[in-house]
């Protein structure tokens, strides 16, 4: 357990070369690495989730975190898909049309990744049917839409729209965010929910598919 604390310290330190050696080192102890996921990577990424939600960390120290975390769970999950362990969820992200910004959706990617989910992302200035052709073959339980310009955030309607015309929208629930967005235009455009930032996002996440956090 000392070991499962230690990778999840490295972590919010931002450590990636301590956090690859600490799973190294509990996976050859024999700690399994369903466990090396959740009470080392999960639970270093929570608290990290907590600090920003609360102001005590800023997008700089998280992006730090980010390199980290990448790291591990880079060694972690392949042995979880040959192991046959499924992830909590699967999560399509992408910044509409005519928007080149994904800094912040990069951030959701990472945060959601950490938290168990796996996450497709379709990148930036993606149109509605390229949305609509990915929920088509991806199935994911969550579309997760970014827009950081007012021009560009009325193209998260037309995603909605396209979606409703496809007959998709009853499969997948689709949420929001970005500079510009709100809590308000969420509901506008019929969206299941708007998130602030990437920690608020994921706690989003947990809340439509009742996965709660551990």
């Amino acid at each position: 357990m000392d070991l499962l604390n230690e990778i999840s310290k490295n972590l919010q330190e931002g450590s990636p070369e301590r956090v690859k050696k600490g799973i190294e080192q509990a996976l050859a102890e024999g700690i399994s690495p369903n466990d090396i996921l959740h009470k080392g990577l999960i639970a270093g990424m929570d608290a990290i989730a907590e600090k920003f939600k609360s102001g005590q960390m800023f997008l700089p120290e998280v992006l730090m975190v980010v390199g980290a975390m990448k790291a591990g769970l880079g060694i972690v999950r392949p042995l979880l898909t040959r192991a046959g362990i499924a992830p909590e969820g699967k999560i399509l992200l992408g910044t509409v049309r005519g928007d080149i910004h994904d800094i912040g959706k990069n951030l959701v990617a990472i945060m959601l990744q950490g938290a168990g989910f796996e996450v497709v992302d379709l990148g930036t200035n993606i149109q509605a049917e390229q949305f609509a052709d990915a929920v088509e073959k991806e199935r994911p339980d969550v579309l997760g839409l970014s827009a950081l310009l007012t021009t560009t955030m009325v193209h998260m309607q037309k995603v909605i729209e396209v979606l409703e015309k496809r007959e998709l929208r009853g499969k997948v629930k689709v949420i929001i965010g970005g500079a510009p967005i709100s809590h308000s235009y969420a509901e506008e455009i019929r969206a299941d929910g708007y998130g602030r930032d990437a920690a608020t996002a994921v706690d989003l996440v947990r809340s439509l598919l009742n996965k709660p956090a551990p």
